[in-house]
């Protein structure tokens, strides 16, 4: 069966560790799938802005997004999929986290359509990091203030924490309410209940009445093993953790460093793969 579809993680997938890809390589891979009739997706815990400034010198409208880890789903301009949280389910992950950690243990972030927040308390050095990340970034007195539809609620810690124990106990406090997954890079991702990144390829096999065995989708961490489940030809990167690669058994062509996606991307269009 032709493939219709080709989804990609960004961090620790398609940018290398520098946050870059080959840009030049990429725009001739997107007329080539342009001229397969391929749909090419970036699928990230990025917001559409932040993941959007990626694709900018290729062109971002070629480029259909799911964001926030699924809970939003756009296509040139259109919003295609949203889910938000609602108020109470916000408040009970904050009353959550203060129960169990202090201000100084992890950073709660608060990632809405329009924007995202944080608290007043944050550092300028902190906001300057986070910046890089969150395009339009505010700081709140109260996050109860905050005007916007909540996409999902970020508790971050240092970047080389084990956050898989908080997984647990969020799993087990939430379980059936929210979803919750790890995001790499000392995040934990809190979304309303059944988002991840396969609700959003859901969405556009509806959309544009696709099946799993057309889509590909390449990933590296725990926020990608739904997607990577749903699609008939799943690759895990080889800089992935070792469990990814005991979920999925096919490898793509090299790592973030080396152009990997670029590369299994390139194989697929030849024929050489899926």
């Amino acid at each position: 069966m032709a493939i219709r579809l080709i989804a990609t993680d960004m961090d620790g997938t398609l940018l290398n560790d520098d946050k870059k890809f080959n840009t030049e390589r990429m725009q001739q891979l997107l007329k080539q799938m342009q001229a397969q009739d391929i749909r090419f997706v970036a699928a990230s815990g990025n917001q559409r802005a932040k993941l959007e400034s990626y694709f900018e010198p290729v062109g971002a409208d070629q480029v259909t997004y799911i964001s926030d880890n699924g809970a939003v789903v756009a296509s040139q301009d259109t919003i295609i999929a949203k889910q938000a949280l609602s108020r109470e389910q916000v408040q009970a992950v904050l009353e959550w986290n203060a129960k169990h950690f202090s201000v100084q243990d992890n950073l709660i972030l608060i990632s809405g359509v329009n924007g995202a927040y944080v608290s007043n308390h944050a550092t300028p050095e902190l906001m300057k990091m986070l910046h890089f990340f969150f395009h339009n970034l505010y700081q709140v007195e109260k996050f109860s203030d905050i005007e916007d539809d909540i996409l999902r609620v970020s508790l971050i810690w240092e970047q080389d924490a084990d956050v898989n124990p908080h997984i647990e106990l969020l799993k087990t406090e939430f379980e059936g309410e929210m979803h919750v997954t790890g995001s790499g890079f000392g995040m934990v991702d809190i979304l309303a209940p059944n988002v991840n990144k396969r609700t959003g390829l859901e969405a556009l096999a509806k959309k544009w009445h696709l099946t799993p065995a057309e889509m590909v989708a390449i990933g590296d961490n725990a926020n990608d093993l739904e997607m990577l489940n749903y699609v008939g030809h799943p690759f895990v990167m080889p800089n992935a953790e070792p469990f990814m690669h005991e979920a999925i058994s096919e490898t793509a062509l090299a790592d973030n460093n080396h152009d990997g996606v670029l590369d299994t991307i390139e194989a697929i269009l030849k024929g050489d793969l899926a």
